[in-house]
């Protein structure tokens, strides 16, 4: 007959085998929580990085070159399918062999792409051989002191460690030795520590707000962290197509501020692939070869890979309706020829509209010229002459002033100032908030747009 111990240990097996199995069980709404629902939304997307680096060893001298091994550790976030990672600069600066291993344990070996060692940021890739979950941007134009974050990183090793806290201040300008410095930190008491570098920085929604850079020596509960709009920034200049595959597109765009949803087109080269198939300032582009756009990273990764010459889907707002246009990239510098979107009597009408609707004639101001005026603006067009007792003249606006902008758009070119007054709706839109440079000095006012007296 069976010992107590026996039966009593039969029993227990049972009721282990018996026992749900962890994750299976429906879990409570309680535990459920911001924080829990924003780390399972972003971990996937989260990599570990590690792999080993030589450095000076202690007390090396100019003659004495003695070397050590270390192990260097890190993390990145994945911000495209294709295995593109974005990190620190210094978290693969020097690594012989980059490591890689996801939450779910899978393992690459990556191989950086792109770096910027001033701005402390660079994009490795892997090929993993199918897409990969990508992190969710948020913005961090918009961020509070207080608010709770969250950071995700391989602290000291320990891989997806999960820390929380607040933004304790914004806007540090932070000197970390010296040969490296950072401006405008996010600073924040969530535990940053070594190996959290180029980790996420999250809002209490899961969105990567930040990437996390840097920890100040000695202290406790002090970390800082790279806004999220700022190092995206780079991360398209480091990713455009002109600096990976030597092609261009030839539009500058930048996030479109009513929605949130789409870019606004700020300039178009001449001669540029986008001013060949009519994209124009202005144009609101919603999806490029069928990816959403929000910001101007977007164009570069959806274009990336795309290759030259072939015909690439734009969908894009103009005037309030959809447009369909097909991009074709180019080889960089390569100009193409431009297809015409205004009249046939493009110069005639263009100054007509712009004494009609404004009441000046304009000429646009040499690049070389404009640049002597040290202005934050790229371009303007002088005012040649005021219609007398038009709009622009009701605002004091004279000969000689340089109109620099209206409403959102800039005042660069002709190409700008055509695509401002076709505007369907200029007219009635009301007063246009207008920018011009006067004796060193930026002005503005309200001009109310309409036809009234013809060219006298």
């Amino acid at each position: 007959m069976p010992s107590v111990a026996a039966r009593l240990a039969f029993l227990s097996a049972v009721t282990l085998l018996a026992a749900p199995t962890p994750g299976l069980a429906e879990v409570s709404e309680l535990r459920m929580t911001p924080v829990v629902r924003a780390v399972e939304a972003a971990a996937p997307s989260v990599v570990n990085i590690q792999g080993q680096k030589t450095v000076p060893a202690a007390g090396a001298t100019a003659g004495n070159n003695a070397s050590r091994e270390v192990s260097g550790m890190g993390t990145g976030v994945v911000i495209d399918p294709r295995g593109y990672i974005l990190t620190n600069h210094h978290v693969v600066a020097g690594v012989r062999q980059i490591n890689v291993t996801f939450a779910d344990r899978r393992h690459y070996i990556a191989k950086v792409v792109a770096h910027d060692a001033r701005t402390d940021l660079a994009v490795i890739k892997v090929n993993a051989g199918q897409d990969l979950p990508t992190i969710d941007f948020g913005t961090s134009s918009d961020l509070m002191t207080g608010e709770s974050v969250i950071a995700i990183g391989n602290a000291y090793g320990y891989e997806h460690t999960v820390t929380r806290g607040i933004i304790s201040q914004l806007h540090r300008d932070v000197q970390v030795s010296d040969t490296q410095s950072y401006d405008d930190l996010i600073q924040t008491d969530a535990s940053i520590n070594p190996g959290n570098s180029g980790g996420p920085l999250l809002s209490i929604e899961g969105k990567m707000i930040g990437v996390n850079v840097a920890v100040r020596a000695g202290a406790q509960g002090i970390g800082f962290a790279i806004p999220v709009d700022a190092a995206l920034g780079i991360t398209a200049q480091l990713l455009s197509i002109e600096r990976m595959e030597n092609t261009w597109h030839g539009m500058e765009t930048a996030a479109y501020s009513t929605d949130g949803d789409g870019l606004v087109v700020r300039r178009v080269a001449n001669g540029g692939p986008a001013a060949a198939c009519g994209l124009r300032p202005g144009d609101v582009v919603r999806s490029i070869n069928h990816s959403k756009t929000s910001r101007p990273l977007d164009v570069e990764l959806a274009l990336l890979g795309a290759g030259l010459g072939k015909s690439i889907p734009v969908e894009v707002i103009r005037d309030d309706e959809p447009v369909e246009i097909n991009l074709s990239l180019a080889a960089r510098g390569r100009r193409v020829q431009v297809a015409s979107t205004a009249p046939t009597d493009s110069a005639d009408r263009h100054d007509e509209r712009a004494w009609d609707l404004l009441g000046m004639d304009l000429e646009t101001v040499p690049r070389g010229e404009f640049e002597k005026f040290s202005t934050r603006y790229r371009g303007g067009m002088r005012v040649v002459d005021v219609r007398e007792t038009g709009p622009a003249e009701k605002q004091g606006i004279r000969a000689g002033d340089i109109l620099v902008g209206m409403h959102e758009w800039e005042t660069a070119s002709e190409q700008d100032l055509r695509y401002i007054t076709t505007r369907a709706n200029l007219a009635s839109r009301g007063p246009v908030k207008f920018y011009i440079l006067r004796d060193g000095e930026t002005l503005f006012g309200h001009i109310a747009c309409g036809e009234s007296a013809r060219r006298r």
